[in-house]
């Protein structure tokens, strides 16, 4: 028996079940029974994935109110880059957290896909789009909490102390701006 003779069957795995593709069926998926029987691959991949979430909705929490357009911390422009600081460091953690789970399973794919010691009638793995979903959205968060260090880099904070700056001799600085025009 041959994996090769069953076309209509398409077989789906991801970190919280497995489904089935038939076409008389459709799609019936069913979870995982226990934990504790999953491959130690997936057990890492499901806590590292559920960090990246956690530390994705961190970072946005905590860049927001840092972001320039945003009215909160108005006077206090030391804070808002501490904000934005922390967001890019969170985002970067959470980049980081999808891209270690994505491309430890893509590797155990190929390791599995190509190993002479499983049988024929099992089914071997392939990328889904998911994978490459989880690829593109790891970079994504680590271009992102770059983007938060270079708003807190390019930022035009006035960095003089709060007595300095009400002085009447000191001139406030301006922010000013590149124009854009559509041609």
């Amino acid at each position: 028996m041959n994996s090769d003779l069953n076309e209509v069957e398409n077989w789906y795995s991801g970190l919280w079940h497995t489904c089935l593709y038939t076409e008389e069926v459709g799609i019936q998926c069913k979870a995982y029974e226990s934990i504790m029987g999953l491959p130690m691959d997936l057990q890492i991949s499901r806590v590292l994935m559920l960090v990246s979430v956690g530390t994705g909705g961190l970072a946005l929490l905590a860049a927001f109110p840092g972001l320039e357009g945003v009215g909160m911390f108005v006077g206090r422009p030391g804070l808002k880059r501490r904000l934005l600081v922390l967001g890019g460091a969170l985002s970067w953690v959470s980049g980081l957290a999808t891209l270690a789970p994505v491309s430890l399973v893509a590797y155990t794919t190929v390791v599995d896909f190509w190993d002479e010691g499983f049988p024929d009638v099992v089914p071997r793995w392939e990328y889904g789009e998911a994978m490459f979903s989880g690829w593109f959205g790891g970079l994504a968060l680590a271009i992102g909490g770059t983007l938060f260090f270079v708003a807190v880099c390019m930022a035009d904070y006035d960095q003089r102390p709060g007595s300095v700056a009400l002085a009447p001799q000191a001139k406030h600085r301006t922010k000013h701006y590149l124009k854009t025009e559509v041609l």
